[in-house]
């Protein structure tokens, strides 16, 4: 498994989307694949954020996630999210998650980055929590129950 910036390989941006669309669509992500597509082509940049990293083997995309902005608009004070955390469905309960997640905070790191933020449905953190992730708090956000995470990065030395 390798990893790659959606902006290497934007003939991916429509499989992205489509799995966005299936798994948040009912959430406002658009209303249809092309829509998502649309918005997520702001993400096609690898040397700063917003940036789609992708998890890969050979030419199959495995994961996807984001670094982004400002995710949740009741926290304007919390600049710098990872979200779109997604598993290919016949790729989940191999580690795959964990491993994609961990690369994105080191390119965060890299894009120093000092604190990162999520949410997520699962209320007691879960994996997030088992990474090291902090809870902030449980709020109600559009609706759905959420936790807020952090996780405060160390910049990497400077050689």
């Amino acid at each position: 498994m390798e990893f790659v910036f959606l902006a290497d390989y934007p003939d991916a941006v429509s499989t992205v989307a489509r799995w966005y669309f299936e798994e948040w669509g009912y959430l406002g992500a658009g209303s249809s694949v092309d829509e998502v597509a649309e918005k997520i082509r702001i993400y096609l940049n690898s040397d700063k954020i917003p940036l789609i990293l992708m998890a890969v083997e050979g030419r199959e995309i495995l994961a996807v996630v984001q670094l982004k902005y400002r995710e949740m608009d009741i926290y304007p004070e919390k600049e710098h999210w990872l979200g779109g955390v997604f598993v290919a469905p016949k790729h989940r309960g191999e580690k795959i998650a964990s491993g994609i997640i961990n690369k994105a905070l080191e390119i965060a790191k890299f894009l120093q980055v000092e604190t990162l933020y999520l949410q997520t449905g699962n209320l007691d953190g879960g994996l997030y929590r088992k990474l090291g992730w902090q809870p902030l708090n449980r709020v109600n956000y559009h609706g759905l129950d959420v936790l807020v995470m952090e996780k405060k990065l160390t910049r990497p030395e400077r050689s």
